[in-house]
């Protein structure tokens, strides 16, 4: 049954977030800090986390619509990582969350009380975090960019994936014990925020793709009128409808029973298995549909596949996230798989 209310809500968070990225959006590279402050002054960089944490205290389908647009606009900001990710754990683990945009990445440090000492490798905008937090074997650790020395790296998309090495001595209030869970529950909501962003990005590559097969005039008429076309992005429009339907459900299970619950796991697996797969498709596609202007620096349309191409390996690929689906469903047996696919008692 509808909710109109929420409905009404979800409508104008998406326009709000559909307008901020939208003008925001540009081809260059590394962090976006005019961006960031305007996702700061609208509460939508710290959205799901709660009041004393500094957030918004929004759910997570509402973070499914900001991240998705986001994603169908290539921002470049840390949201899932500072909202999702690190300000959970910290909040989690019992450290003040601090201010700016933050980053967070499970990895192996020598902790020993306030000693730590490590290598972190394809730490997401470590240059740009105003903290990163390391989900380590026991412990939470938030670690300042004072405590770090960054080496540049990026992704197949120019973000900002970089190497950090620190050792030394952090403040007492910066560890903490890793609450139970923690681990697995870090792991699904990378995925989860992974996967809406990818829902988005597909919905962005075949926006272009549409708005240039409108344009462009070949033999007298614009090529989306011709059937070989109309049918590649038919196929394309397919898979955005699919991977936003799996992207959606997620956000609507685990805005109901939390990140813990069973059908929400399910849910976040089918997810980013479905985006991945969409990710290859639309990306083939719409390059397709563009031909050779749309593998060139110049053209946008690079703004959004290669997002895809890097995303989709991010956070566990789509053949990590189907095993898991296929070893869940043989769990469930002959009498629990169709509870579990439909999510029904």
């Amino acid at each position: 049954m509808n909710d109109p209310v929420n409905d009404s809500v979800n409508a104008e968070l998406q326009e709000l977030a559909e307008s901020v990225f939208a003008d925001a959006r540009g081809a260059g590279t590394g962090f976006d800090a005019e961006l960031w402050k305007t996702l700061d002054d609208t509460g939508l960089a710290r959205l799901t986390l709660p009041g004393d944490a500094g957030g918004s205290e929004g759910t997570f389908s509402d973070a499914a619509v900001v991240l998705a647009a986001a994603g169908a606009h290539a921002a470049r900001v840390p949201l899932v990582e500072t909202d999702l990710l690190a300000g959970w754990l910290l909040h989690s683990a019992g450290i003040a969350v601090p201010a700016g945009p933050l980053t967070a990445v499970a990895g192996e440090l020598e902790v020993a009380g306030t000693g730590v000492r490590g290598e972190l490798r394809r730490v997401p905008w470590a240059r740009a975090a105003a903290g990163v937090v390391v989900l380590t074997a026991g412990h939470v650790v938030l670690l300042g960019p004072e405590r770090l020395t960054v080496t540049d790296g990026a992704n197949l998309a120019e973000e900002p994936r970089d190497t950090a090495v620190v050792q030394g001595e952090v403040a007492p209030t910066a560890v903490a014990a890793l609450p139970g869970g923690a681990a697995e529950e870090f792991r699904l909501r990378a995925a989860f925020g992974r996967a809406q962003l990818l829902a988005g990005a597909a919905r962005g590559a075949l926006a272009a793709s549409v708005r240039y097969a409108g344009e462009r005039v070949q033999f007298g008429r614009p090529i989306g009128r011709f059937q070989a076309v109309q049918q590649q992005l038919a196929l394309a429009a397919a898979e955005v409808a699919s991977a936003s339907a799996a992207a959606s459900a997620a956000a609507a299970a685990v805005t109901a029973g939390g990140f813990t619950a069973a059908a929400s796991r399910f849910a976040v697996a089918a997810a980013k298995a479905r985006t991945g797969e969409a990710a290859g498709a639309v990306a083939r596609i719409a390059h397709q549909v563009h031909g050779a202007i749309g593998f060139t620096r110049e053209h946008d349309l690079r703004l959004t596949t290669t997002r895809l191409w890097a995303w989709r390996d991010e956070d566990g690929s789509d053949a990590e996230w189907n095993a898991e689906i296929g070893a869940a469903a043989l769990a469930a047996g002959p009498d629990g798989l169709w509870p579990m696919v439909t999510g029904s008692p």
